[in-house]
C-alpha cells in the first residue's frame, strides 16, 4: 500500500469528520455584514428617531452567530495551527479571516454599552488578530510566485479591515489610535483603488470573482464614517460621494458584476452595502444643509431597506452551505 489515500475515501473521511475540522472562514463575511445591518438600525435612533430595539435585537442574535461560528473556526485552529496559513492562500478564506476579525471589533462596539472593560478587551483581541492575519498576508504576497501577485478587492479587508476599529476605539477615548488607524487606511486604500483602477484598464474580471467589486466600496463607507465621527465633515462628505459613485457604477453594471451566479462570494456584498448605508444615516445628521441632509437620509433608508432583505438571505444561504458540507468544499478550506 501506498502512504496516499485514494481520493473517495479522503472525501469520505473529510465527511464523516467534526463539521469544526474543516471550518470554512467563508461564512464570515455575511456574518461581518449582519454586524455592519444591526449597527447601521442603530443609527436610525439619530437619523430617523427610530426606535433601538430593532438594532439592538439584532446586535444580539448576530452575536449570538458569530460566537457559535467563531468557536468553531477557534477549535479547527486548536487542532492544527496551519490550517490559518493555509486558508490565507485562496481568496475565499483570505477574505473570510479578515472578515473574522473585523467582526470582532464590531462585537466590541455592540458590547460597550455593557462593559466597558470587555469592549476594550475584545477590541484589542480583534485588532491583535487582524495583525497577525495582515502580517501573514503581505509574507505570503512577497514571498509567493510572481503570477499570485495581484491586486484584489479582498486587499481592503486584510490592510485595511482596521478601519473598523476607531467605531468603537473613539467611544472608548482612544482619539491617537483612531486618527493613526484612519491615516493608515486611507492611504493604504488609495493606493488599492489606483492599482485596481489599472489592473482593471488591462484586464476583464473573470465573472464568479466579480461580486468582489462590490469591497471597493466598503473602505469608502468606513472611512466616510469614520471621518465624520472625529469631526472631519470635509473628508466625509468627500469619501461620501466617492461612496455614492462607486455604488452607482455597481447598479449600472448589476447584471454583469452578477453574472456568475449565486455563491458564497456574495457575501462580498453584505457588509459594504450596510456601511454604506451607516455612511448615509450619518451625513444625513452631520451638520449640513437640511435639504443635503435629507437626500443623504433618503439614500440611506433606501440602502438600509435593500440591506434588512439582502443580508439575511446571503447569510441564511452561506450558512446552509456550510451546514450541509458544501461551503468548505466550494472555498476550498483547509482541514484540521
Amino acid at each position: 500500500m501506498t502512504g496516499q489515500q485514494p481520493p473517495a475515501f479522503k472525501a469520505q473521511t473529510e465527511a464523516a469528520m467534526p463539521r469544526w475540522r474543516k471550518m470554512p472562514p467563508a461564512v464570515f463575511p455575511p456574518v461581518l455584514g449582519a454586524f455592519g445591518l444591526a449597527t447601521a438600525w442603530g443609527r436610525t435612533v439619530d437619523a430617523f428617531s427610530f426606535t433601538p430595539a430593532v438594532g439592538q435585537i439584532l446586535m444580539g442574535a448576530v452575536t449570538l452567530l458569530y460566537l457559535y461560528l467563531l468557536g468553531n473556526y477557534v477549535a479547527k485552529l486548536a487542532k492544527r495551527p496551519g490550517v490559518l496559513g493555509e486558508d490565507l492562500r485562496v481568496l475565499p478564506g483570505r477574505a473570510g479571516l479578515a472578515a473574522m476579525t473585523m467582526a470582532g471589533m464590531l462585537l466590541a462596539l455592540a458590547v460597550l454599552p455593557f462593559s466597558m472593560p470587555l469592549a476594550k478587551a475584545i477590541l484589542a483581541l480583534a485588532v491583535a488578530g487582524h495583525a497577525v492575519i495582515a502580517v501573514m498576508f503581505v509574507w505570503q504576497f512577497l514571498t509567493g510566485p510572481a503570477e499570485a501577485r495581484t491586486v484584489t478587492p479582498v486587499m481592503h479587508l486584510t490592510l485595511v479591515g482596521f478601519i473598523v476599529s476607531p467605531l468603537a476605539a473613539l467611544q472608548m477615548g482612544w482619539a491617537t489610535f483612531s486618527q493613526i488607524v484612519f491615516l493608515f487606511s486611507v492611504l493604504v486604500a488609495l493606493a488599492i483603488w489606483i492599482a485596481s483602477a489599472l489592473q482593471f484598464a488591462r484586464q476583464d474580471v473573470p465573472a464568479p470573482l466579480r461580486p468582489l467589486l462590490a469591497i471597493h466600496v466598503a473602505p469608502a463607507s468606513l472611512l466616510g464614517t469614520v471621518a465624520l465621527l472625529m469631526g472631519n465633515g470635509g473628508l466625509g462628505l468627500a469619501f461620501g460621494i466617492l461612496a455614492i459613485l462607486m455604488v452607482a457604477a455597481l447598479l449600472i453594471r448589476a447584471r454583469w458584476v452578477i453574472a456568475g451566479g449565486f455563491s458564497p462570494l456574495w457575501g462580498a456584498f453584505t457588509f459594504p452595502l450596510a456601511a454604506f448605508s451607516s455612511l448615509m444615516m450619518v451625513l444625513g445628521t452631520a451638520n449640513m444643509g437640511p435639504r443635503d441632509g435629507l437626500v443623504f437620509d433618503l439614500i440611506g433608508a433606501v440602502a438600509l431597506v435593500a440591506a434588512t432583505f439582502f443580508i439575511p438571505w446571503v447569510l441564511t444561504k452561506v450558512v446552509q452551505l456550510w451546514l450541509k458540507g458544501q461551503l468548505a468544499v466550494k472555498t476550498n478550506s483547509a482541514v484540521a
